[in-house]
């Protein structure tokens, strides 16, 4: 059994008291320089590591339309599927009700959306988004909420599907929000810890990307959007190794600022270029 999935059971059977613990006990390396917010998402993040199942890859089929089976009789990935899915989930142990994951038609920064002035259409397209993912035909954007307490144990949280044993060069995503850069508090909620990217690596060990942590000048801003994009280099620790699982994690709430929002709006879930921005639309 890897460390981290070791680390990620005993985090669970103790998920009450050990939400905001050191990281000492984890597998990412930790010095007296490890910001507070790291600290804090450690032991969150194995929990909902352990909670949520690995998503299963789309099969290899034959030219029959059958799946194909390795010699231990299980389903063969595709080697031509490539990263094309973010799963919008909810971590809620304790069913607080408090925390929602979604793709919701009409919120997403539009790329090659229409206007209209009740007699005729006009093209539209955000500044911020320039590009977009051709897929999404109705402006779908992913809404991640924490109402409450960032202490209540509980995310949003949204899976990102076949990026397994990828090496990465950019991850990012839109963001909805005024003032041009993350770091304003106008709009949606743009924290150190939250929405960030947890990244763990096939060595077994978790990195992280806040959202303004590190900050990055935007590559695209509008009056409602900022466009976002880190290298892997940046993340704490950086990442250097081939992927294993790659999750967005919201767990900070109405108690933490800027914005004291607890909620933000997400597009363009950007993975080495590959933007997903739209998914099944079907939350509770």
């Amino acid at each position: 059994m890897k460390p981290l999935r070791l680390a990620a059971l005993t985090a669970c059977s103790a998920l009450a008291l050990t939400w905001f613990v050191s990281a000492q006990t984890l597998d990412t390396p930790t010095t007296q320089s490890t910001p507070a917010w790291v600290s804090n998402a450690l032991q969150s993040t194995l929990a909902i590591l352990s909670a949520i199942p690995e998503p299963a890859d789309d099969p290899l089929l034959d030219s029959s339309g059958n799946v194909v089976l390795d010699s231990s009789g299980r389903p063969q990935s595709d080697p031509n599927e490539s990263f094309h899915q973010v799963k919008p989930q909810e971590f809620d142990p304790a069913h607080t009700n408090l925390v929602q994951a979604a793709w919701l038609n009409g919120i997403g920064c539009p790329t090659n959306a229409v206007t209209f002035d009740g007699s005729s259409t006009t093209p539209y397209t955000d500044s911020a988004c320039p590009t977009g993912d051709p897929k999404d035909q109705h402006n779908e954007g992913l809404l991640m909420v924490k109402t409450g307490p960032t202490a209540n144990v509980a995310a949003a949280v949204a899976e990102l599907k076949k990026v397994k044993g990828i090496t990465l060069t950019e991850l990012g995503y839109d963001i909805r929000k005024s003032g041009g850069t993350g770091a304003s508090p106008l709009g949606s909620h743009c924290g150190a810890g939250a929405p960030r990217f947890d990244v763990v690596t096939q060595d077994g060990v978790t990195h992280f990307i806040g959202c303004n942590s590190p900050p990055v000048p935007p590559t695209g801003a509008s009056t409602g959007w900022v466009r976002l994009r880190w290298s892997p280099a940046t993340a704490f620790p950086p990442i250097v190794g081939p992927v294993e699982r790659i999750q967005i994690v919201f767990d900070e709430g109405q108690d933490t600022g800027p914005d004291f929002f607890g909620a933000a709006i997400l597009d363009n879930i950007d993975v080495n270029g590959m933007l997903v921005g739209h998914g099944a639309t079907d939350a509770n």
